[in-house]
């Protein structure tokens, strides 16, 4: 019988019509990197990271996150990380290149998968699509930073690396950046306060001691600054004089990797490169 004067049955098919296709589920094997959003897990064809020889200044840094994140990729214990300190010091970028080295060494063993910060509630999600894989992930979470009025947010970030029921699984460590050590801001007045002064450091810097890995990144001095250009001019074939070098840093306003990568894309400019 035909359904063609049903107006029930028209308004399903209409329906039906309107609503988007199921989304194809996403194989978790085949790239490199992923970045977790509200709408779920999008490719990402190419990892984006410079050379590990190019991050200058911060050599001890570099070490302790490439040995942690080869033994994430070789299936050995590793550490969650917490990379905190002065802003544009290659903590985002250290961690995407030493991924990049480590997938170099050991083909299809890991992943990085970046969260964005309004799918921080979703983690939960995520981990379950992770679990229980061969393949080792890192997921990164970048400029991660809670305000005081914030309280669930630390408890689960603190329930997901510490073993509660929803922490993240075998085959998965975090990696975060963040400005602050504490992660969550100190006012001062309550570093004035002489009552809860040290409760309320200690509550801060208690969500930092969850990580089996913290290291710090400190301002730029001079002497690394330039050699930072050195080495992104060496290997683009950039001609620089240390003069205007400096001189740039002072109309940035402060020494940095990240001002440094900009000088050098001034520099390609000026010769009519690209980068």
């Amino acid at each position: 019988m035909s359904d063609k004067g049903d107006p029930l049955a028209r308004m399903a098919a209409a329906l039906e019509r309107l609503a988007p296709a199921s989304a194809a589920p996403v194989d978790l094997s085949a790239r490199p990197a992923f970045v977790f959003g509200p709408a779920g897990l999008r490719l990402v064809s190419r990892l984006d990271a410079p050379r590990l020889e190019l991050l200058r200044g911060i050599d001890e840094q570099k070490q302790r996150v490439v040995t942690n994140v080869l033994r994430l990729a070789q299936g050995h214990a590793a550490h969650d990380m917490l990379l905190w300190g002065s802003r544009g010091m290659g903590k985002s970028a250290l961690l995407r290149s030493a991924v990049a080295a480590a997938q170099a060494e050991h083909p299809g063993a890991l992943a990085l998968v970046q969260v964005t910060q309004d799918a921080l509630s979703g983690l939960t999600d995520l981990f379950a699509m992770l679990a229980g894989r061969k393949r080792r992930f890192l997921v990164f979470i970048d400029d991660l930073g809670f305000e005081d009025d914030d309280g669930s947010g630390p408890r689960q970030l603190r329930s997901w690396l510490e073993g509660g029921v929803e922490a993240r699984p075998d085959n998965v460590r975090l990696a975060v950046t963040s400005n602050r050590r504490a992660i969550v801001s100190r006012h001062q007045s309550e570093q004035d306060d002489p009552v809860n002064r040290r409760d309320a450091v200690d509550d801060r810097l208690a969500l930092a001691d969850r990580f089996g890995m913290s290291i710090g990144f400190h301002n730029c001095s001079q002497d690394d600054y330039l050699e930072i250009i050195g080495a992104y001019a060496e290997a683009h074939g950039l001609s620089w004089d240390r003069g205007d070098a400096l001189e740039w840093s002072r109309r940035r306003g402060g020494r940095s990797g990240r001002v440094a990568w900009q000088y050098a894309v001034e520099l390609a400019g000026r010769a009519g490169r690209a980068l």
